[in-house]
């Protein structure tokens, strides 16, 4: 049997108070405060408030990201801590490459993404023993086999937790609705992935809800380094 195959059945407020009561102080929500992540919080804030939540500022977000962000800590009167990549990095890269480096090639973005995102997040995780993302197994061909609970193996193989990684869009978006939590006004616009400005676009109809991340790569290659497909069960 495998370790956690008992809590792929579990909703997702189960999977969150469980999550919360096992590890205690030592679990964070990751949070880019896309839909799912929104819908997290309010779980987190129902059934864990002690529950920790973090963000990766990379310096390059929308206007939009930065207002949600402020409507959710009001809402619901958390604690955000907020993660900066490493000034000196960022200079250096930027001297050398330019600012707009990631559209030149794949590696160039790898290593923006590294610097601007990878880096925080591995100082975030540093003192967790397990942290909670709002991954689904819809949102790209690089997530189709993630489960609910994981051992995340790229890094320090901490406890990953996936609590609605079997939820549809549509029922993310029934969530939202049902219990007014905010969401960023960048989704009334095409918008149904945001990460970083320059890296993001609406997309067009028909076109599948990631085509808007580094839309000038292919499909396979639509992740920045946070997830990683090192993950077991």
């Amino acid at each position: 049997m495998k370790k956690f195959e008992e809590l792929e059945s579990k909703k997702a407020e189960e999977i969150i108070q469980w999550a919360g009561e096992k590890f205690k102080n030592k679990v964070a929500l990751a949070s880019s405060f896309g839909l799912e992540d929104v819908v997290l919080i309010d779980i987190i804030s129902k059934t864990s408030p002690s529950i920790k939540i973090f963000t990766i500022d990379t310096g390059r977000l929308h206007p939009e990201t930065y207002n949600i962000m402020d409507k959710i800590k009001e809402k619901y009167n958390i604690t955000m801590d907020v993660y900066y990549p490493d000034t000196t990095s960022i200079e250096k890269m930027i001297s050398e490459y330019g600012f707009n480096l990631f559209y030149k090639s794949i590696e160039l973005r790898h290593l923006c993404c590294n610097i601007r995102k990878v880096e925080p997040l591995n100082r975030a995780l540093k003192d967790l023993d397990a942290w909670i993302c709002g991954l689904r197994k819809q949102q790209a061909v690089t997530r189709t086999n993630i489960q609910k609970v994981e051992i995340d193996i790229a890094h320090n193989s901490i406890i990953k937790i996936n609590p609605i990684t079997d939820w549809s869009e549509q029922q993310v978006w029934e969530y939202i609705k049902k219990n007014n939590v905010p969401y960023n006004q960048l989704h009334d616009n095409g918008y149904p992935s945001i990460g970083c400005a320059p890296c993001t676009r609406a997309i067009k109809p028909g076109e599948d809800i990631r085509a808007g991340r580094w839309w000038w790569e292919s499909p396979e290659n639509k992740e920045c380094g946070l997830h990683p497909i090192k993950s077991k069960i």
